[in-house]
């Protein structure tokens, strides 16, 4: 995302780049931020200049960085979660005090940002885990479904097919093998020449995309 200088609404916030990336995972830049010109910076953001915030942005990007990507492990999270964390540092810059350092108070908006992630992310994983049974295995047969119930399945598999048509052939072989055939992970990572970690990667987001589907059923069901 290009960046645009001048003075922006403070109901907007940064226009932060998103293409920005590390210079070396784990290597802290030795920037910094004098005493005075910090807390020029404040000012004219808390004023709206989209022009100083970058400069502060510039300025610690490399250390939040690498501050997330040490606790999650994957670039494109980190990517998300500075940018989050950076849009809240310009929109919650009038609550700062100046109590503690302004560095040492973006890492506590960082830490933050990087926990709900995470809580997200796990809840995420346990209610797939719970649909899985159910997904996988539906409770009756199709003849035992009342006329309300055969619409709502054909609506569910309209829904299926529409996701699973954003997979590759590769992942829809591995969602087959996986849960109608019933194979190990290892033994579907020896027949495609998959690593194990990308089969685990392709069948959650599958069973991502099942979840989604029956969401919408029970929203048009509900409706």
């Amino acid at each position: 995302m290009v960046r645009q200088t001048g003075s922006a609404p403070r109901s907007e916030g940064p226009l932060c780049p998103k293409s920005a990336k590390p210079e070396r995972a784990g290597r802290e830049s030795s920037q910094s931020l004098a005493h005075g010109r910090e807390a020029e910076l404040i000012e004219a953001i808390r004023a709206g200049s989209e022009a100083h915030f970058n400069e502060l942005y510039d300025c610690y990007f490399q250390r939040i960085y690498n501050f997330v990507h040490a606790r999650v492990r994957n670039h494109a999270d980190t990517e998300e979660i500075v940018q989050e964390t950076f849009t809240a540092v310009y929109r919650s810059l009038e609550s700062y005090r100046g109590q503690s350092a302004l560095l040492s108070w973006i890492y506590g908006i960082a830490k933050n940002t990087v926990n709900n992630h995470l809580r997200r992310s796990k809840a995420q994983e346990l209610r797939l885990e719970k649909a899985e049974p159910e997904l996988m295995h539906p409770a009756q047969s199709f003849a035992a479904c009342t006329p309300e119930e055969r619409l709502a399945l054909y609506r569910y598999a309209e829904a299926i097919n529409q996701r699973l048509a954003s997979v590759s052939s590769w992942q829809a072989e591995v969602f087959l093998l996986r849960h109608v055939e019933d194979l190990p992970i290892q033994e579907i990572s020896r027949r495609t020449q998959r690593s194990s970690d990308a089969i685990r990667s392709s069948l959650y987001r599958v069973k991502r995309l099942l979840v989604e589907a029956a969401d919408l059923e029970w929203a048009a069901t509900a409706s």
